[in-house]
């Protein structure tokens, strides 16, 4: 037996199809987990615009507020 035929023993050979397969769901669940963390800035920036809209609107409220004088 030569060096080549015994490494290729000692290597289990797996189908290039599986391999393929595995590399496929691996992506997958990296573009998943990245489609996660997005959905949740995405939320967390909504939330803080909501936020900042709410506090323009109080102090527009302010301001024109019957009884106050405007200089």
């Amino acid at each position: 037996m030569n060096d080549k035929e015994f490494d290729q023993k000692q290597e289990p050979e797996q189908e290039p199809e599986q391999n393929d397969n595995e590399t496929i769901l691996m992506a997958l669940d990296q573009i998943s987990q990245t489609i996660d963390v997005m959905t949740s800035v995405v939320g967390r920036l909504r939330h803080f615009v909501q936020e900042q809209e709410v506090t323009e609107d109080m102090e527009v409220r302010d301001a024109m507020r019957p009884g106050r004088t405007l200089h």
